[in-house]
């Protein structure tokens, strides 16, 4: 088995065939994608391929270590609205083609309309083994 990341970007890939921003999609719209989502995984859960999945609210902070006692924390500079992440699910599978296959699946939730978005999902594995530094 291989640990897959599937990434849903607010912007930055590709658009999507139905590209209509989710902040323009009625509650319904909404509600129906939530629950194509929650099928989706349920239906991972059943076959042993889900691992985890959270959405992601737009808004963050940035820390960086600075001296003892003192994180400063400020509210930017952020990469741009394209660049954010919008949720993640990741998969356990037993094939790279298997991973590919969930992401185009999960690439049809439905949006706007009702009709499926189609969007770009980006498909990372995760590192395998232990990572070591070697001089």
């Amino acid at each position: 088995m291989a640990k897959y990341l599937l990434l849903k970007h607010y912007r930055g890939a590709p658009a999507s065939v139905n590209d209509v921003p989710m902040e323009q999609w009625t509650p319904e719209e909404i509600s129906a994608h939530v629950q194509y989502m929650r099928d989706f995984a349920a239906r991972l859960e059943q076959t042993g391929e889900f691992v985890d999945s959270q959405a992601l609210a737009p808004e963050g902070t940035f820390v960086r270590y600075d001296g003892e006692g003192r994180p400063p924390v400020t509210d930017g500079p952020f990469a741009e609205t394209k660049d954010l992440i919008a949720g993640w699910m990741v998969i356990d599978v037993d094939s790279r083609e298997r991973a590919l296959e969930l992401a185009a699946e999960l690439s049809a939730a439905p949006g706007a309309g009702g009709k499926p978005i189609h969007e770009w999902l980006e498909l990372r594995p995760f590192l395998g083994g232990r990572c070591t530094v070697t001089e």
